[in-house]
């Protein structure tokens, strides 16, 4: 981690801090009312008819894609990264996860249901779900196309052509699964429509660590690792850094080899490539 000292950083009195403050604060404004533009831009887009029958298993047995409204006009779908062959969860969406349980029961109020999707088999979701103590809903797609369908996962084949479809985009990425929400609204008649889809960066609209982090002189202190998001581990192992999976299906194949330890400084920052930030997130 870097270092920052009252040495290494401008020390004003009080009334030059406010003015600063102030100039700061002018653009803080200026960046919500463009947050707020770009949320109606947002509800404006057309919405896509889904036609295929995406049948999930959960705990409470199969259910469509309409089922997991819940009785509910909105969706919220989290395209979590678990590979059917991983023994655990992506770390980075993993803290993203951790905020979900406190948030659902307000959006419920606004019509809105949320579930998390990956294409691991059931059992490895209940089980790493309650080794992580999360309550928020939780289907596998397992043996569907509905991760490939939403671009949240990749063959082995469409990766061994260079790059593959994502972040509406053609790029080399370097998991077979990958980070993304989207969402979908039903209708009276029980149509589900696809609304909106983000990945990338796009999703740290649901990671409220970052939000904090920006907030403190040192940020997401990031910039000597070997790559963005490579000191993130699931909640329970940042004592010991322990990752379940020797090849880390989950990082950049070059970081694979050497995981980071989380309290070990870095000699030299590399390029952002991991697949749960960066460019490529």
């Amino acid at each position: 981690m870097s270092t920052t000292t009252s040495e290494t950083h401008a020390v004003v009195s009080p009334a030059e801090w406010l003015g600063a403050r102030k100039k700061l604060l002018a653009r803080e404004k200026e960046y919500t009312r463009l947050r707020d533009a770009l949320a109606a831009e947002r509800r404006k887009l057309p919405w896509v008819k889904v036609e295929k029958n995406y049948v999930f298993d959960t705990p409470g047995g199969k259910k469509t894609l309409a089922d997991l409204f819940a009785g509910r006009g909105q969706l919220i779908i989290y395209h979590f990264m678990f590979g059917p062959e991983w023994n655990e969860g992506c770390p980075s969406c993993s803290m993203i996860a951790d905020g979900f349980d406190g948030v659902l029961p307000h959006i419920q109020q606004r019509d809105v249901s949320f579930t998390a999707i990956s294409r691991a088999p059931l059992a490895k979701l209940e089980a790493f779900k309650k080794r992580l103590g999360w309550r928020f809903p939780w289907a596998s797609s397992y043996g569907t196309d509905f991760n490939f369908d939403f671009c949240a996962s990749f063959t082995k084949e469409e990766q061994a052509k260079g790059k593959v479809n994502y972040n509406f985009d053609r790029v080399e990425f370097p998991s077979t699964e990958a980070p993304g929400v989207s969402v979908f609204a039903k209708d009276g008649l029980g149509n589900v429509f696809h609304t909106y889809s983000c990945y990338a960066r796009g999703t740290e609209n649901l990671l409220n660590t970052y939000n904090f982090l920006d907030l403190v002189p040192k940020g997401r202190d990031e910039d000597g690792l070997p790559f963005t998001m490579a000191w993130v581990r699931h909640h329970d192992r940042y004592e010991t850094g322990q990752l379940a999976d020797a090849d880390r299906p989950y990082w950049p194949t070059d970081s694979a080899a050497e995981p980071f330890p989380p309290k070990r400084a870095a000699a030299a920052a590399k390029p952002d490539s991991s697949c749960c930030h960066g460019d490529k997130h």
